[in-house]
């Protein structure tokens, strides 16, 4: 693999959608997924021994560029799953600005930081 690009976060993107494809295409019996799999498959390969590094870090880019929104929600929502023991969310009832509170404070006084609105919430 010296002096080859190697596998990216779009490499993986391209393998997982291929494998997914294949599935649904044999639960199916859809003729048209396997060819879509395959070709997915070996433009994934050629990405991966492709000696144009810098072409394939460009295209890399641009995927993680159109993808962030999406991957920085779901980042978020595993940070609010990890911490629904220790933390207790609220929304703000005028900006939707969302909250954290430690659980188990007893009624709090909460100052909304984006705009100001202040509340009483149990934790």
């Amino acid at each position: 693999m010296l002096g080859r690009y190697g596998v990216d976060q779009l490499s993986m993107f391209l393998i997982v959608i291929s494998i997914i494809s294949l599935i649904l295409s044999k639960i199916f019996n859809i003729g048209i997924l396997n060819i879509i799999s395959l070709v997915l498959l070996v433009y994934a390969y050629y990405r991966a021994f492709s000696k144009k590094v810098y072409k394939r870090s460009f295209e890399n880019t641009k995927f993680l560029k159109a993808t962030n929104p999406i991957r920085s929600k779901i980042k978020l929502f595993g940070k609010k799953i990890k911490g629904l023991k220790e933390y207790k969310y609220f929304k703000c009832s005028q900006c939707n600005q969302e909250l954290r509170v430690p659980r188990g404070k007893g009624k709090v006084s909460l100052t909304c930081p984006k705009c100001g609105n202040k509340m009483i919430r149990r934790t």
